[in-house]
């Protein structure tokens, strides 16, 4: 399993609109210049986070986007299933049912699971707060 820029810059996307979550929208034209990321790509996925209702658009001259919750409530599982689809580490684990006629005798698909299952593990347990938090204590630690 390999995480596309798709869901690299979402989660980008998503955590500077938690760092800079002081009550009025942010625009995707300032993410992309803080995020040194393509304003037209953002826009793609800012789309797909508006229509799950991750994000909220405020229209008008004033307006841009933000959190439709709370930081803690999302967590990077869900953020990176969204844009990436499963982030199963074989095609066999994909879908709820594994219909791979191999299943019975292969050997590997306890490894796959583990694997799968970790990935799980670390990504659902991560939230959007967290990596605010480890944003800010990396910024804190900066020294001129």
């Amino acid at each position: 399993m390999k995480i596309s820029t798709k869901g690299r810059y979402a989660l980008r996307l998503m955590l500077d609109l938690a760092l800079n979550n002081t009550g009025e929208p942010v625009r995707i034209k300032d993410i992309a210049a803080r995020q040194e990321i393509s304003d037209k790509y953002l826009e793609q996925i800012i789309s797909t986070l508006n229509k799950a209702g991750y994000v909220r658009s405020i229209r008008g001259p004033q307006g841009g986007y933000r959190l439709a919750k709370e930081p803690e409530k999302y967590t990077v599982g869900m953020i990176l299933r969204l844009t990436e689809g499963s982030l199963a580490p074989v095609s066999c684990l994909e879908d709820e049912t594994n219909m791979c006629e191999r299943q019975e005798t292969c050997a590997t698909l306890r490894l796959w699971q583990m694997l799968n299952a970790a990935i799980g593990d670390v990504v659902d347990k991560v939230t959007l707060a967290d990596l605010v938090e480890w944003q800010n204590e990396i910024s804190d630690n900066y020294v001129i």
